[in-house]
């Protein structure tokens, strides 16, 4: 006997453990002999991840998608597992050490480092992992795999090798963003941009050999010059005046009258003595600020292009630390003189933090006469976000992966069709910053990764092998003598010294790690035992689809795809999902400093997992973003109520399984009906699926089980359970058991805990009580019955009517507890007959005190449409007609009051440009909710016009 209410707390668990230990996820775990594979790689998460909303959309929805193919019959791998996430786990450790006042990272040394890492990995890491079982994520735990596990670590040796080899990967000198806390190049995708209330700071840089120009100072109204001065100077504006020790050059865009007899000629750097050519160059605005823009090619991504366009010297003023580095910098004291001034500015700013600097030259450059004006700036500026400082474009020499050339079968994959994005508009967004892809730096200043294999000659010769062995033996045929590897610092002082004849030459490591992306770009097919000849690898390479978010697009569906094309000569997936974000109610992004962040994990510890899958489910709608508010989760934890009160009904009320039972034999017409709709509800369902609309899916499933089944068709069954012949109480019985079990299959993929603890309660028709024959997890996906066309139009006509008849008793404020006669006119024979056939289910569920016919319809009568005939309400005297016309009146006069409050501020230029986003949709939405509470008013008006008209 099922227990009166679902516990999910207890359920869930105890349900989880019946499928571990029936190994219920393995890898083909209830696939059908012979049948077709279908794999997803799970997005692994950080090991130091706690399980968001994000993780709980994106593993949801991949969830349903395993659980709906693994119902198929097919083949299915889900591949669960972990990314070493390079900075953010250094930094948990780093943290550690700090808080217990222990040696840091350095003190302890490189190996014991990492050691430590690999302890907390060990004792902390893979929390969310547990986290994903909670939820429901039914992946092959049993093949849970790391990026820094041996097989894993063996494909990035063998990748790594093999592109340097392929002069694919590189050393390069090229600007980077530099985290000045945690000392390491960084992505673009741990960059947040911040906007700042700064400043824009106007210099004047004089120009050299007593050069001038004329520069306007009045215009007219076209905006032609009409007063001119000459200027000894030109003008050039920064948000950051520290960086200006290293300009280059001046630009000015080509275009521009007012400096192109500039143009070759030179300004001289103020506090530095630098003569710095002003260069013609379309980057330069000649409508922003003063039209020419200083250039400092190490310390900004834009100003590098323009530095490379033009030949120009690329000088770093600053240090790994961000701060100023002058006196021992040959690249800056190249080509200048020993001056005063020089030596000034450096005494000045020598080891400064970049931003005391930046304090202190603007002070300079005012005692000088050199600053023109200072104005109020609020701009972006870039963050590391896991450091929380502003980021440094510094110029270092790293790793990088030649990514155009990589790019181009990848970009042919979808160009051409076998990789499809679903919504298609996202493969917009792929080509774009695909075919202007740009040198990927996979080098990171860490410790805690995979290290790069590469050692170091004396002679800048550079060996890149699998191991230290082959290194060693590389570099003694290269140089013709014994080899060995030391520290780096003891290899640089022993190439100064110059080494003694006898002694082997020294070779160091690279210090290095490889961006963790590298490792994760080879997911789909280092998981399944790549480089090795695997039997997963034949069977579940290419996975069928990625489900992901849009924010790694580039930095993870793009390198997969590139690396995929490149060493398996196939894309790896053939769809890529991209599900869109979850925000608050409001439609605000969840963040911490908001103080909006919903906690899936106490959604599941209030609600219970199915509740929160399901509401993301339904509202996982193609493009759109999910606002979710917990009331919503709320709502759907009452479907799962719905659900096992429905079944302890059909239990209570003798529902059966008999064994050989054909639902398309039903005698019974409300019968046939729901094995019809249950049939178009399966066939919705798996269109959807297979479309991957999961709202769509969600929203059938929800329709058919809360309205067909429990409000319609148990109500339905309740007189034959009653008062109904033996042989229609028996077919009733087992309908309604087959249709119980056939929405818990169908509501599986989505709600899996308490369908597969319903299946297991509820058995077959036997003596002893037989227990189902396999998991709701391994049973067969329902078939589409064609079942009964003209059964299911007439229960559907039997539905709207009563629908029809309780809409319009709630419009015009019928007491709940009064019945009105029901007068039909025009009906034709099959209205008639079917009338007479269901007149005890109309009067009981209409609440009708009658059913008639009538020739005309009776005066004071609500009429309604049904096909031909109409349905007549005589409420002339059941309402009192003036108070709901008067009612109605003032219920319209306050909704025109609210819709016209929105139309004016919707119609205010203002709040348009100044109002969130997410409130000027929420204003649209309310707006388009009063309209139609409006024209449902109004038809109720008329009908009270009809009544007062009779």
């Amino acid at each position: 006997m099922l227990d009166k209410s679902y516990d999910a707390a207890n359920v869930e668990p105890r349900i989880a453990g019946v499928w571990e230990e029936a190994e219920a996820f393995k890898a083909g775990a209830g696939a059908d002999p012979g049948a077709a594979s279908y794999s997803i790689v799970i997005p692994p998460p950080n090991v130091t991840g706690s399980l968001h909303m994000g993780h709980a959309l994106n593993n949801t929805l991949q969830d349903i998608l395993v659980r709906f193919q693994r119902m198929r019959g097919r083949d299915v791998l889900w591949q669960p597992g972990m990314d070493h996430a390079g900075i953010a786990t250094q930094m948990v450790v780093e943290r550690q050490l700090a808080e217990r006042n222990e040696p840091d990272r350095r003190a302890m040394g490189r190996e014991t480092f990492v050691e430590r890492i690999w302890d907390w990995k060990a004792e902390s890491g893979g929390m969310i992992l547990n986290q994903l079982k909670r939820l429901g994520a039914s992946c092959d735990w049993s093949r849970e795999r790391f990026t820094m596990d041996e097989g894993l670590s063996k494909a990035v040796l063998e990748v790594f090798v093999g592109l340097f080899r392929e002069g694919l990967i590189y050393k390069d000198k090229r600007l980077v963003n530099w985290d000045p806390r945690f000392l390491t190049a960084i992505s673009d995708l741990e960059v947040e941009q911040r906007e700042i209330k700064g400043n824009l700071w106007h210099f004047r840089y004089p120009l050299e050999a007593g050069a001038s120009f004329q520069a306007p100072v009045a215009w007219d109204e076209d905006g032609t010059p009409t007063e001119f001065e000459t200027r000894t100077y030109i003008t050039v504006a920064t948000t950051r005046p520290e960086t200006m020790l290293g300009d280059t050059a001046v630009a000015v865009n080509p275009e521009d009258p007012r400096y192109r007899d500039l143009i070759g000629k030179s300004v001289v750097l103020p506090l530095v003595g630098r003569s710095i050519p002003i260069v013609a160059d379309d980057y330069a605005d000649p409508d922003a600020g003063s039209g020419a823009v200083k250039i400092t090619p190490a310390h900004d991504f834009n100003d590098f292009e323009v530095g490379r366009r033009h030949k120009l010297p690329m000088i770093s003023v600053l240090d790994r630390e961000a701060k100023v580095c002058l006196r021992d910098n040959p690249e800056f004291l190249d080509g200048l003189a020993e001056t005063d001034e020089l030596a000034a500015t450096m005494d000045a700013f020598e080891g400064g933090d970049r931003f005391d600097v930046r304090k202190r030259l603007v002070e300079a450059m005012d005692e000088k006469g050199l600053l023109d004006r200072i104005e109020p700036h609020a701009h972006m500026v870039p963050h590391g976000d896991r450091g929380g400082v502003p980021i440094e474009p510094l110029l270092t020499d790293q790793w990088y992966v030649d990514a155009k050339t990589l790019a181009k079968p990848a970009i042919a994959s979808v160009r051409e069709g076998r990789t499809e994005f679903v919504p298609r508009n996202w493969e917009k967004t792929y080509f774009e910053w695909m075919e202007n892809i740009q040198p990927w730096c996979i080098s990171r200043q860490l410790w805690w990764g995979h290290r790069i294999p590469a050692w170091y000659g004396p002679d800048g010769k550079i060996f890149v092998e699998r191991s230290e062995e082959d290194a060693v033996a590389a570099a003694q045929t290269h140089y013709g003598k014994s080899c060995e590897v030391i520290a780096q610092d003891d290899a640089l002082a022993r190439w100064e010294e110059g080494g003694a004849d006898t002694a082997a030459v020294a070779l160091y490591r690279d210090e290095d790690v490889l961006d963790t992306w590298f490792s994760s770009a080879l997911w789909p097919f280092s998981t399944l035992g790549w480089p090795d000849k695997t039997p997963e690898l034949a069977n579940y390479y290419p996975t069928s689809v990625l489900v992901t978010g849009f924010d790694i697009i580039f930095f993870w569906v793009a390198r997969m795809m590139m690396f995929g094309d490149h060493y398996m000569t196939t894309e790896p997936f053939s769809t890529v999902y991209i599900h869109a974000l979850v925000r608050d109610e409001k439609g605000q992004k969840m963040s911490k400093s908001k103080g909006n962040v919903i906690d899936p994990l106490a959604l599941i510890d209030e609600f219970g997992a199915d509740a929160l899958r399901f509401t993301l489910a339904a509202m996982a709608a193609q493009g759109r973003d999910i606002k979710l508010a917990t009331s919503r989760v709320g709502g759907y934890r009452n479907f799962v109520t719905k659900l096992w009160n429905a079944a302890r009904f059909v239990e209570m009320n003798g529902g059966t399984r008999p064994e050989g039972f054909d639902p398309a034999g039903a005698q019974e017409s409300v019968n046939r009906w729901i094995v019809t709709e249950t049939g178009r509800c399966t066939a919705d369902v798996t269109e959807a699926l297979d479309g991957f609309r999961f709202n769509e899916a969600a929203g059938a499933a929800y329709r058919f089980v809360w309205n067909t089944y429990c409000d319609w068709y148990l109500e339905f069954a309740k007189p034959i359970f009653a008062d109904g012949s033996d042989a229609a109480k028996a077919e009733t019985r087992a309908t309604a058991a087959w249709v119980l079990d056939e929405i818990l299959k169908i509501l599986h993929p989505f709600m899996p805990f308490m369908t597969e603890e319903l299946w297991a309660r509820t058995v077959e028709e036997d003596g002893a009580g037989k227990p189902r024959p396999r998991l709701l997890a391994h049973t067969r996906w329902p078939s589409s019955l064609g079942g009964d066309p003209d059964a299911a139009a007439e229960i559907n006509w039997l539905v709207d009517l009563i629908s029809s008849v309780r809409s319009v008793r709630a419009e015009m404020n019928v007491p709940a507890g009064a019945k009105v006669p029901l007068v039909v006119t025009g009906a034709n024979e099959e209205t008639r007959r079917r009338l007479e056939t269901h007149e005890a289910l109309i009067l009981r569920l209409a609440r009708a005190e009658t059913v008639s016919l009538a020739e005309a319809a009776p005066r004071g009568a609500v009429q309604i449409v049904s096909g031909e005939a109409m349905i007549c309400l005589p409420l002339a005297d059941v309402i009192d007609i003036e108070a709901e016309a008067g009612r109605l009146a003032k219920e319209a006069s306050k909704l025109d009051g609210e819709i016209a409050r929105i139309d004016k501020k919707l119609g205010n230029e203002g709040f348009l440009a100044k109002a969130p986003e997410a409130i000027v949709v929420a204003e649209k939405e309310k707006r388009d909710e009063l309209l139609e509470r409006k024209t449902r008013i109004a038809e109720a008006q008329a009908r009270i016009a009809e009544l007062t008209a009779a």
